[in-house]
């Protein structure tokens, strides 16, 4: 429609109370242009959930519409679609501008007006391509002709593995409440209960403590899983109305999500037996955890972590078994965008782990259905990396000892 505004504005009448401090976002936003300085980036422009969440402080919903965080040495602006109001200006940390629907390409224009009010005319901008499609890119690549476009997916990413005093705090706070999730879900189990319906259960007291703990905060992304039997081979199934037997492997997940900020307790479960195929199993995975837990470390490579306990998983003939790596990276973290894949219990991860670093620590294995003592087998703890040491948050009990429910 031509004569119609291509791009608008909603000033906030008052901003709400953000997830973080301006000191820590300008400590964040202070550490990436400096980044952008050393490799002679006039501008960024962040496309992804996870990067726009940790310098905006929003987590955007996109329905199929871009988004983006424009970053220079002296701004900070958003670029948000005109169906989502005043609210991204209002959760945002910095400024705002809207684009309308009017014509298709109206964020390519918005983008190009912000980077040509800011002076940027010249030189290399920043974009993500482990985030771009192919299309998007090439309309940024038609968009911004007279610019260089490199990729900062990369460089942008260690920076966010090194974590804050007040990122640690949420955290933790993250893990304490999956924890109530679980013990809820713990409490609620016995026979002819319904998987979804235990997991919809854990949700609403994992819901209700965020919301007492961040009055401020939008609910979004907390979730809990429960499988049983065949339903525990995969990490990530969804919920289903099979009822619970005796005898049964669970697999217990809750995952609660603050600011964009995830945190995850898992652990293998049985109801009221277990037979002795599944108690070796379980034993192992047990032995494994309970080894990587004196190895990790400040100092040491992800890969040799990895490799290391490939070893035990190996001397009993499971590591075939095995079904993804020892743990990741935890903070601006989701189910449906990125996280820190530098930061990896891998064999194939050189990264050095150092104070500030949060990650998960969660052996696996999954012995296939057909098989004694099948199903999958999974515990998860949570651990801060500190200068001589590494903190295990997570206080759930694990292992046979504690998990085989009686009712």
């Amino acid at each position: 429609m031509m004569g119609r505004e291509r791009i608008t504005s909603i000033k906030p009448i008052e901003k709400v109370v953000p997830t973080f401090s301006k000191e820590e976002m300008e400590r964040r936003l202070k550490k990436l242009r400096h980044l952008m300085a050393e490799e002679n980036v006039e501008a960024i422009v962040f496309t992804s959930h996870h990067n726009i969440n940790y310098y905006a402080d929003f987590l955007y919903i996109s329905f199929g519409r871009p988004f983006a965080l424009i970053v220079t040495q002296d701004e900070h602006m958003t670029i948000t679609p005109k169906i989502d109001g005043g609210h991204p200006a209002r959760r945002s940390f910095g400024d705002n501008i809207i684009y309308t629907d009017w014509q298709r390409d109206n964020f390519y224009y918005a983008v190009k007006k912000v980077l040509d009010d800011y002076k940027i005319t010249k030189g290399q901008v920043g974009v993500e391509h482990d985030h771009l499609t192919i299309e998007r890119n090439e309309m940024l690549k038609s968009t911004l002709s007279h610019l260089t476009l490199i990729d900062i997916s990369q460089t942008v990413m260690k920076l966010r593995m090194v974590k804050s005093d007040e990122e640690i705090e949420l955290i933790r706070n993250g893990s304490r409440i999956t924890e109530l999730g679980g013990h809820a879900i713990v409490d609620a189990i016995e026979a002819g209960a319904s998987e979804y319906e235990l997991a919809l259960h854990g949700n609403q007291v994992m819901t209700k403590e965020i919301m007492k703990t961040y009055p401020h905060a939008e609910v979004r992304d907390t979730w809990s899983l429960l499988h049983s039997d065949i339903n525990t081979e995969s990490a990530h199934t969804d919920m289903t109305s099979r009822k619970l037997q005796r005898g049964d492997i669970i697999s217990l997940n809750c995952f609660a999500s603050i600011g964009g900020y995830f945190t995850s307790l898992e652990r293998t479960l049985f109801l009221e037996e277990v037979s002795d195929a599944h108690l070796k199993y379980w034993e192992i995975n047990c032995e494994v955890l309970k080894h990587g837990l004196e190895i990790i470390k400040p100092g040491v490579r992800c890969k040799d972590i990895a490799n290391e306990l490939n070893e035990v998983f190996e001397s009993y003939g499971l590591l075939d078994y095995r079904t993804f790596g020892y743990g990741h990276s935890f903070g601006v973290f989701g189910h449906y965008f990125g996280r820190e894949g530098a930061l990896e219990l891998r064999e194939d991860c050189e990264t050095v782990l150092e104070p500030g670093m949060v990650i998960s620590f969660e052996p696996a294995i999954m012995i296939p259905f057909g098989n004694p003592g099948a199903g999958g087998y999974r515990e998860h703890e949570t651990l801060i990396v500190h200068e001589d040491h590494v903190e295990n948050i997570t206080t759930f009990p694990v292992g046979p000892e504690h998990n085989i429910i009686k009712k």
